[in-house]
C-alpha cells in the first residue's frame, strides 16, 4: 500500500492490537511514537511501554517523547511525512501543528460511544456507572477533548457481570478492527464525518484513590459495578479489623427486613453475604493485604468473618 504512510501513537497494551492490525492490513508504519520508559515493580526498573515493545517486536522506528510540542519531536514527525496519524490512548493532547501534519489529519480510537464518555476513563466509568452499552468510535482528531466528528462506531453489549477487564479486552480486539476499516475508508474517501452533538455529551475523568474505598451505605447494585468496575485495576476494597481486603467478585441479592450497612449477613456455600444500604452484597472472591485471591468463604474461616461482623 504504497503512498498510505500512517504514524502511530499508542502507550498501553489496549493500543497494542490497533498497531498489529494496522501492519496486517499492509499499511506503511513509518513511525511509532509512544510514552518513555516509565519505572515499574519493586526495583524501579526502568520498563518500556506496551506498544513500544510490540513496536520494536515487529521492526518499526520507534520514537518516545515527553512532550509532544517539543520542537524535536515536531521536527521527526514532520520528516515522517505521514499521511494519516493513528492516536489509541497516548496518553498527551496534541498541539494543532501535529493535527494538521498528515495530509489525513489523525484519527482517533476512543473507548466510548462518543459523545458519551470523552476522557481518560471510559471503560472504568461505563461499568462504574451501571451502564449495559458500550464500543468504541473512531473520530478524526480536533484541538478539543475528544471533540471531533466522529467516523465510525461498533457498538457492544455489557452483560451484569462483566468486569473492567473483560470489557477493556473486548474493546480492544474491536477497536483494531474499526481502526482497519476507518483507514480503508479514509483513503478511499467514502467517509462521511458526523459532528456529535455536545448537548448530550458525558466524561469519563480520570480516577482517584477515592473511588476504590467500599460505603457499605450504599446500595449494593452500585457496589457490585464498583466491584467488577475496578477488576483487574486498582481494585475495590474494605476493611475488616484492621485488614484491607480487595474485593474482586460479588453478587447482589434480595433483602428482606432492615438493614445494617457493612453487617455480615449470613454464610453462603460460595461466600458472605454483607447488608448494604438497599439489599444484600454477596462476596465472592477477596483478597487480604499482601496474600492471594481466594473464596470469600476460605478467607471468612482465617479471618474470623462471621454473622454479625461489623465490615468497613
Amino acid at each position: 500500500m504504497t503512498g498510505k504512510r500512517v504514524v502511530f501513537m499508542g502507550t498501553p497494551d489496549f493500543a497494542v492490537p490497533c498497531l498489529e492490525a494496522i501492519v496486517a492490513a499492509g499499511y506503511e508504519v513509518c513511525g511509532v511514537v509512544s510514552q518513555p520508559d516509565r519505572p515499574k515493580g519493586r526495583g524501579k526498573k526502568l520498563c518500556p511501554s506496551p506498544v513500544k515493545q510490540a513496536a520494536l517486536q515487529m521492526g518499526l522506528e520507534v520514537v518516545t517523547v515527553e512532550r509532544v510540542k517539543d520542537p524535536a519531536f515536531l521536527v521527526q514527525f514532520a520528516a515522517w511525512q505521514p499521511d494519516v496519524a493513528v492516536v489509541v490512548a497516548f496518553g498527551q493532547i496534541l498541539p494543532e501543528s501535529v493535527l494538521n501534519t498528515p495530509r489525513h489529519g489523525c484519527i482517533n480510537v476512543h473507548a466510548s460511544l462518543l459523545p458519551a464518555y470523552r476522557g481518560a476513563a471510559p471503560i472504568h466509568r461505563a461499568i462504574l456507572n451501571g451502564e449495559s452499552r458500550s464500543g468504541v468510535t473512531t473520530m478524526q482528531m480536533d484541538k478539543g477533548m475528544d471533540t471531533g466528528d466522529i467516523l465510525l462506531m461498533d457498538a457492544v453489549d455489557i452483560p451484569a457481570d462483566m468486569t473492567l477487564g473483560e470489557l477493556h479486552d473486548l474493546l480492544s480486539v474491536r477497536g483494531a478492527a474499526l481502526i482497519v476499516e476507518t483507514l480503508a475508508q479514509t483513503f478511499a474517501g467514502t467517509l462521511r464525518p458526523t459532528p456529535q452533538d455536545p448537548a448530550v455529551a458525558s466524561y469519563a475523568p480520570m480516577l482517584d484513590r477515592g473511588i476504590e474505598r467500599i460505603d457499605w451505605t450504599r446500595p449494593a447494585a452500585q457496589l457490585h459495578n464498583q466491584v467488577r468496575g475496578l477488576n483487574p485495576w486498582p481494585g475495590a476494597y474494605y476493611i475488616c479489623d484492621n485488614i484491607t481486603m480487595k474485593l474482586w467478585r460479588s453478587r447482589v441479592k434480595p433483602a428482606a427486613g432492615p438493614l445494617v450497612p457493612g453487617r455480615i449477613h449470613s454464610a453462603t456455600a460460595e461466600g458472605l453475604v454483607v447488608e448494604t444500604g438497599q439489599d444484600l452484597l454477596e462476596l465472592l472472591e477477596v483478597q487480604p493485604e499482601c496474600k492471594r485471591r481466594m473464596g470469600a468463604k476460605e478467607c471468612a474461616c482465617g479471618y474470623c468473618m462471621t454473622p454479625g461482623t461489623i465490615l468497613e
